[in-house]
């Protein structure tokens, strides 16, 4: 019975590695389809965020499945719930990847936005995303408060961002919507890493029972 258990927690971890991996490529799709101007790329995000929707939906299914028929007990119990939390921000992460989408639509013939340090901020994103499904799947209490930790790198990054755009205004206000646009982005990356630390942190819950610290 225990075998057949750890065989359904596998499957679980990999329709969790999977759901990630569709947030990884929806983030680089709506980051590229901006700097490149690739409507294609934009709506291929839109796309790839429908499909997470659904992974969510059926990743939340399964685990409603093993705690009815399981009926799991202490580290088991908060391994379902944990992931039951995590795909909800997973699910966000594919909100805000659409997001970004929808506002690079309206960013044609942009002078300023392979200028400021938006793809690296998607980049370190990303990483942490990464990183914190692969400690999740790995029980790496160390990886996860990493993660944590790694937020660091993603706010100061927007901080970069922000006084890089406050700069172009200064120099040149007509482009100051162009600014406001290229600010809500960084915004979205930057709750995109604070959805990673969510996902960390249940990391660490998961594991120890008690509430990650950097």
């Amino acid at each position: 019975m225990r075998e057949s258990f750890e065989k359904q927690l596998d499957t679980l971890h990999t329709e969790l590695i999977r759901m990630g991996a569709l947030c990884e490529e929806a983030i680089a799709c709506a980051i590229k389809g901006l700097i490149d101007e690739d409507e294609q790329l934009r709506e291929k995000t839109m796309l790839i965020e429908l499909e997470i929707n659904q992974k969510e939906r059926e990743i939340e299914d399964f685990c409603l499945r093993l705690l009815i028929r399981e009926q799991p007990v202490a580290g088991d119990l908060r391994r379902i719930s944990a992931a039951q939390k995590m795909i909800t921000d997973m699910e966000r992460i594919g909100d805000q990847a659409a997001d970004i989408a929808e506002i690079a639509r309206f960013m044609t013939d942009s002078a300023i936005k392979s200028d400021v340090h938006i793809a690296d901020m998607a980049r370190a994103a990303t990483t942490m995303l990464r990183h914190s499904i692969d400690s999740f799947v790995e029980g790496d209490i160390k990886r996860a408060r990493e993660v944590v930790a790694y937020d660091d790198v993603v706010d100061n990054l927007f901080i970069t961002v922000k006084n890089e755009l406050i700069a172009q205004i200064t120099r040149d206000n007509a482009r100051g919507s162009e600014c406001l646009d290229l600010l809500m982005i960084a915004k979205y990356l930057e709750r995109i890493g604070d959805h990673a630390v969510n996902i960390a942190e249940q990391v660490v819950y998961d594991v120890t029972g008690l509430k990650a610290t950097p």
